[in-house]
């Protein structure tokens, strides 16, 4: 068999989704406050910064939210008037907050440098002993909390920050599955990260046992798993270089018997300002890929992953076919890219209206 025609080529199959579950979202991490200099410019001339709020799991929880969603937010802030603005931004998107903690004195923040063309954007982060950084696994309820849940999301980021906060995810997960919960992560690796004694081989594996979908690239599973493509497990994508996905996708349905669906995202990086974007998802058995979108002009990368996710967990409980529930996430997260910010406030109709064709950006009248 052809392997480049039967994986990566778009297939025309339908395949169906089962076991769908539709309801409450519960999404669990840390919300940030971001710090940007206007106008692309560079951190080390920056006299002012313009401020988001944002994080992965506040992103997907917003996106969810603007495509009609029940979702619900859970984190720790500071008790000062930056964290109590953080938390008024997510509730004014319609976003249940109410099992968010107050307490604590510090915001964890990030300072980012906008990419432009061939210069690639810049991250700083300052996170350390922030508010969430202390919590542990009885911080939060979290059989009250899932009670009324149908899936419960996490990132590879919230295990990062601290022991306390890697045993409340395994305690959260641990109920959800419990509860019959669907768990569903993105294993988001941050090189920044992870600087409280811990290699994330001591800690991830243990985690992604208790989910039934990922969102994972090969760096993703060989920093957190050990799973690395050797060079003969590497096949060209139309469009996207050469990935490992096949690989990666098969070692962590053997690792993880318990997963459904392992999504990759597929970006080519023309510049800074321009991305090839597109995703492919495996279900034990098939390949699917999505519809592909060249996005010049970029207004904001961050939130790109977060936005697709939440995408797909929403379209994965509406549609009936896996393809249709791929090609709607990859055409929000699409979208994001154009919306200033960290997350994506675009609603389920303008998402069709691009996957029905309007990809001039004409005005609608």
């Amino acid at each position: 068999m052809d392997f480049y025609f039967s994986v990566y080529k778009l297939h025309r199959k339908e395949i169906p989704i089962y076991n769908q579950m539709k309801g409450k979202v519960v999404t669990f991490g840390e919300l940030l406050m971001r710090l940007s200099p206007p106008k692309y410019q560079k951190l080390s001339v920056a006299t002012s910064f313009d401020i988001h709020y944002g994080g992965a799991e506040a992103n997907a929880a917003i996106s969810l939210a603007q495509l009609g969603n029940s979702v619900s937010f859970v984190s720790v802030l500071p008790d000062n008037d930056i964290g109590r603005a953080a938390i008024r931004e997510v509730r004014g998107w319609g976003v249940d907050v109410e099992n968010c903690q107050i307490k604590g004195d510090r915001m964890g923040s990030y300072y980012m440098e906008h990419g432009v063309s061939i210069r690639g954007a810049n991250i700083i982060y300052d996170r350390a002993h922030s508010s969430l950084s202390h919590l542990d696994e009885i911080t939060f309820d979290c059989e009250f909390i899932l009670n009324d849940a149908d899936w419960a999301l996490w990132t590879g980021i919230t295990p990062s920050l601290s022991l306390g906060a890697a045993k409340a995810c395994k305690r959260a997960i641990e109920v959800a599955n419990k509860k019959d919960i669907k768990v569903s992560c993105d294993l988001n690796y941050r090189s920044k990260l992870w600087k409280y004694g811990l290699e994330p081989k001591e800690v991830m594996p243990d985690l992604i046992a208790g989910c039934s979908v990922i969102l994972a690239n090969e760096e993703d599973t060989s920093v957190y798993l050990g799973i690395t493509p050797s060079e003969i497990d590497y096949e060209e994508i139309e469009g996207f270089g050469k990935r490992s996905i096949a690989f990666t996708s098969t070692q962590l349905f053997a690792k993880f018997p318990n997963l459904d669906l392992v999504i990759s995202t597929l970006r080519e990086t023309i510049s800074a300002s321009s991305n090839r974007w597109s995703a492919i998802c495996y279900n034990g058995y098939e390949y699917t890929r999505g519809i592909t979108f060249e996005i010049n002009n970029i207004v904001d990368r961050v939130g790109g992953g977060d936005s697709f996710f939440g995408a797909f967990l929403h379209g994965y409980q509406k549609f009936t076919i896996l393809k249709e529930a791929l090609d709607f996430s990859v055409a929000a997260s699409a979208l994001k890219l154009t919306i200033d910010g960290d997350y994506n406030i675009t609603s389920e109709g303008k998402v069709f209206q691009l996957l029905e064709g309007n990809k001039t950006g004409r005005i609608s009248r």
